[in-house]
């Protein structure tokens, strides 16, 4: 269990708040909004009115004792600089901000940030690799050129052994999990023959991906 604060309750600020209680951690949000705040009394037990661009706002909160502070202001990119910079200035020991261009990440980094994620962007770019193929179910990207996708096994695969079709050497991906239904088979071994309807997790370039992905 961590103890984890959100700042800025806009909709990514609230999901990750509820996400993050439901994986059991303790968490704290605050907005200056008095309406925003209300609205998620009911449902976050610590959750708090304050403006975190005031100093001693920052400084009442202890951020120090947080594993995580998040940064989830997503309407006011000045708002958010100064939050990230009070954040370190105060002792917080991890802090994640958001940024929606890649100057804005620059800023955050040279001010503290730990970490910055670019929310709309990754999920544009997962839905693009996604709806791309129709027999893409998930992606996760990994660098610029490899990420981790869940497809399909061909239907020509199945009764067939990894060995037997040198995935890695014709396919040039790896494997590194087979999922049948809820079960899932990590690292398999070159013996495992592939049934109908599994999906492969495999790790690869997008281009060797797709191409394993429209095979029949």
């Amino acid at each position: 269990m961590k103890s984890i604060l959100v700042i800025g309750m806009g909709r990514l600020g609230r999901h990750l708040a509820s996400t993050m209680i439901d994986l059991g951690n303790e968490v704290m949000v605050i907005d200056k909004d008095p309406e925003v705040i209300e609205s998620l009394s009911p449902v976050h037990g610590d959750a708090n009115i304050g403006d975190c661009t005031n100093e001693n706002v920052i400084k009442a909160l202890g951020v120090d004792n947080f594993d995580i502070c998040f940064v989830t202001i997503d309407s006011d990119f000045q708002s958010s600089l100064v939050v990230t910079s009070l954040l370190k200035t105060y002792g917080a020991n991890l802090v994640v901000s958001t940024a929606k261009r890649d100057i804005q990440a620059d800023l955050l980094k040279k001010i503290g940030a730990d970490e910055v994620v670019y929310p709309e962007r990754e999920i544009a770019e997962k839905l693009a690799v996604r709806y791309n193929s129709s027999n893409i179910f998930d992606f996760i990207k990994l660098t610029p050129e490899y990420a981790i996708y869940e497809i399909p096994a061909p239907a020509v695969w199945t009764g067939k052994t990894i060995s037997n079709l040198g995935v890695r050497q014709h396919y040039k991906v790896n494997i590194i999990a087979i999922k049948q239904g809820n079960t899932l088979n990590t690292m398999p071994g070159p013996d495992y023959t592939f049934k109908a309807d599994d999906h492969v997790i495999v790790i690869g370039k997008a281009g060797d991906v797709f191409k394993l992905s429209s095979e029949k």
